[in-house]
């Protein structure tokens, strides 16, 4: 995490008073296929996190109240806009950052402890940074030979970072220097480092950055293959349609505060919405009372209704059929995870 403008934050004293909206269903207790922990296991526990920079009536609260898990075998997307305090929050995590207050835990050790409790800690985790860490000159062999050499495998043996190098499809490009990586080449070595350690926990900020399509499928191949074997994975990214294909859950935060976190699936069915698209405006005036209360115009020709309630969806339609509106779009059903976003954000990622 290296990106100042997410530390960029409203005055607090403008933040709104907002409560956490936890959505879950029963937890499944079994390990997943090649796991050696349980999924129920939280590897990352952040209770009533508090951020503040500087002091007095200059500080700026960056994370208010802050409280969410990540679990083994799972990824967890933090989503916010800028200035929302992920990055603030990851970096706690992390160990890059003291808290102000709260409690921050991760595979049961405070990342802000002492030198001994962080060392254990980060021999058990990765760190993908967004950008940065890397000498211009150097090649992406030369510095994965680097980092095998600063870790040791169960059992005293050193990792082969030629395997690393071609596990994120790398090879043909093992001996440029990283001035001359493309964007997703840079990082997709990134990956590569933070994976060294073979860690228990990783966190990977914006890791589809900049990649092509092929380079997308490997980074997600990776993501899949860390969670089968039990890899907690809490993934900051903007990109809200690649989070969809791989979270497992998902924690937005905005102004500082988390506003919902749960299992993917559950916060996109605990807002079901009726999306409508027509070839001409409505007049809203027009609408029946039974319907005009409902529908929110988003913009002329589109507009969505949230929480519909039984029936609503049936008199919609029969009302614009008798009024010969061309519908180009009437879907009901689950959300997706954009919509969720927009709905309690009010903008963009």
């Amino acid at each position: 995490m290296t990106k100042a403008t997410d530390h960029s934050v409203p005055d607090p004293t403008e933040l709104p008073p907002t409560s956490v909206e936890r959505v879950s269903a029963t937890d499944d207790d079994s390990p997943r296929p090649g796991s050696r922990i349980r999924t129920f296991d939280n590897v990352v526990e952040v209770e009533e996190l508090e951020v503040v920079y500087g002091t007095g009536r200059r500080s700026v609260t960056a994370v208010t109240g802050a409280s969410f898990t990540a679990r083994a075998g799972q990824v967890t997307a933090v989503l916010g806009p800028n200035g929302a305090g992920k990055t603030s929050t990851i970096e706690v995590c992390e160990g890059l950052r003291l808290a102000t207050g709260g409690r921050v835990r991760v595979l049961g050790l405070d990342p802000g402890g002492s030198r001994a409790e962080r060392r254990r800690l980060h021999q058990r985790m990765g760190v993908m940074l967004q950008e940065g860490g890397v000498y211009p000159s150097a090649r992406p062999i030369d510095v994965i030979d680097q980092y095998c050499g600063l870790w040791k495998r169960r059992g005293g043996t050193r990792r082969d970072p030629h395997e690393l190098i071609a596990r994120v499809g790398l090879t043909e490009r093992a001996r440029s220097s990283w001035r001359r990586l493309s964007g997703g080449e840079k990082q997709r070595l990134s990956l590569a480092l933070a994976l060294v350690g073979e860690p228990e926990v990783v966190f990977l900020d914006e890791p589809t950055s900049g990649v092509d399509v092929t380079g997308r499928d490997e980074i997600r191949r990776i993501i899949t293959d860390l969670t089968d074997h039990g890899c907690a994975v809490v993934l900051a990214t903007h990109e809200l349609n690649e989070a969809e294909k791989v979270a497992d859950r998902v924690v937005i935060f905005d102004r500082g505060r988390v506003l919902v976190e749960g299992n993917l699936d559950d916060v996109r069915r605990a807002r079901r919405t009726v999306t409508l698209r027509t070839a001409r405006p409505l007049v809203l005036a027009d609408l029946p009372e039974s319907i005009a209360p409902w529908l929110v115009e988003d913009e002329p020709g589109r507009y969505s209704i949230d929480e519909a309630p039984s029936g609503l969806v049936a008199a919609l339609a029969v009302w614009l059929s008798e009024r010969g509106m061309e519908v180009l779009e009437l879907r009901a059903g689950v959300t997706s995870l954009e919509e969720v976003f927009r709905s309690l954000t009010g903008g963009e990622s």
